[in-house]
């Protein structure tokens, strides 16, 4: 099923030009094709929707489904019967294979363990490809209009990508694909690591000159404190932040300081493209290819003006491995009323996903916080680790919950652990900081969910 760019551009300024309701019956469409193609391909999905409607539009009929539990069932959940967790866990463990395609024909990636239980991913093939570059082509023309995106696109420079470069994360393994995709574009453009020192990141940046600029989003704003300082000297005319919230503030403080257009683009490992920012700091969901439902701790919908306790996306473009009703965990906002903007699409804002932080104390009683990104990173490095957990204990104690995997040693993936929590702690100078293997695994919530960081002080 094979999608030109241009196509899917057309079918989505189509869609917006026509409003809410050209928009859903492209939704409930699609939904259904998803539906009945997993029905046929995929045995979990087979038996877990036994009893429903041959057609299904309507995603309230179909039941919620879990990380957890999709990833215990994985061999039965993908549509690909070529594809085992054996394979693709070896593949995505192995360093010789990153920014390769598994199986000639999917990027793979490890979930970054953010929120402590680590999945694997596949997460585009060509046709899913294709309608990612369709969505992030459809932003970028919004957010530079009337052929404004043309002088981005022909000035001298390209594009930065800082992302975690020590194993397949997401970020890293989608910006290396679409660097193999087109390799004309590749060659003006850059993968910078997020992971070494921000000095040298830095003089990468000075010595590159992008014209844009996109990472996570603490990252960029560390930049921009570089570039207030004097160190950074970088003139960018776009800077995409995505994977983390900061304040309103801040955003605008990066868009000052790189005198540049600033770009949130929300994304997830389930879904690389779920929507982005207008000008008046709402994201717009991509709700052609996107479901997105708020709901409270019930699953049942939590009107527009109140916090949801979570949201259900059914991610509409991958076929290979369905999320459907999928709980993702974010709690949000959606506007009650249409934005300004003139934007179509429903309008949110993500409460849920700021980066967590623990908090130490120096020797002298300073305290220091460390951001739950730079330590989820160095521990996903970690072979044959499947979940794990922080509690912060004291302001100089930290508890470590781990459940290895089954394969895996679990002395060894202890030591894995240890030393890459001493890694980041150490750039902190926080060597004195106690780091405790505890007996017990991770804790869930009464919703069944982890928290990756808990604090018992």
């Amino acid at each position: 099923m094979k999608e030109t760019l241009l196509g899917l551009l057309s079918d989505l300024r189509a869609a917006r030009e026509q409003g809410a309701a050209a928009i859903e019956q492209r939704q409930r469409a699609r939904l259904a094709q998803l539906v009945a193609y997993a029905r046929a391909n995929s045995p979990y999905y087979r038996e877990l929707y036994q009893g429903l409607p041959e057609y299904v539009d309507d995603p309230t009929q179909l039941p919620v489904t879990t990380k957890k539990g999709l990833m215990a069932r994985f061999d039965d959940w993908v549509t690909d019967r070529e594809v085992t967790l054996e394979q693709a866990r070896a593949f995505v463990e192995d360093r010789n294979n990153l920014g390769e395609l598994f199986l000639g024909k999917y990027l793979l990636a490890l979930g970054s363990g953010t929120r402590g239980f680590r999945a694997i991913y596949l997460m585009m093939d060509e046709w899913s490809g294709s309608i990612y570059s369709a969505l992030s082509a459809y932003q970028a023309l919004d957010w530079f209009p009337n052929g404004e995106l043309l002088r981005v696109l022909t000035r001298d420079g390209g594009k930065a990508t800082m992302v975690a470069t020590s194993c397949n994360f997401p970020g890293y393994s989608g910006a290396s694909g679409l660097a193999r995709k087109n390799p004309r574009v590749a060659s003006k453009n850059r993968i910078l690591s997020v992971q070494v020192p921000l000095a040298e990141l830095v003089a990468q940046l000075n010595e590159f000159q992008p014209v844009v600029l996109e990472g996570y989003a603490s990252t960029v704003a560390m930049l921009a404190s570089e570039q207030e300082a004097g160190r950074l000297h970088i003139h960018p005319m776009l800077v995409t932040v995505e994977s983390e919230t900061l304040p309103a503030s801040e955003y605008e403080r990066i868009a000052r300081v790189f005198n540049a257009k600033v770009g949130n683009i929300y994304v997830c490992s389930e879904c690389p493209s779920l929507g982005y920012s207008c000008d008046y700091g709402w994201l717009h969901i991509h709700s052609d290819w996107v479901i997105f439902e708020p709901v409270d701790e019930h699953f049942q919908p939590t009107p527009p003006g109140e916090i949801s306790h979570t949201v259900l996306l059914s991610n509409l473009y991958n076929r290979a491995q369905p999320f459907l009703r999928y709980d993702l965990g974010d709690s949000v906002i959606q506007r009650p009323d249409p934005c300004p903007c003139g934007n179509p699409l429903p309008a949110i804002q993500v409460l849920g996903r700021a980066g967590d932080e623990l908090i130490f104390s120096t020797p002298t009683g300073e305290q220091v916080k460390v951001n739950l990104i730079s330590i989820s990173i160095e521990i996903d490095r970690v072979a044959g680790l499947d979940l794990f957990q922080l509690v912060q204990t004291s302001p100089t104690e930290m508890r470590v919950r781990l459940v290895p995997a089954a394969s895996s040693d679990p002395d060894q993936v202890w030591q894995g652990v240890v030393t890459q929590i001493r890694k980041v702690l150490a750039n902190y100078r926080l060597e004195h900081v106690t780091i405790v293997r505890a007996p017990e695994p991770p804790e869930q919530t009464s919703g069944g969910k982890y928290s990756v960081v808990l604090s018992r002080m």
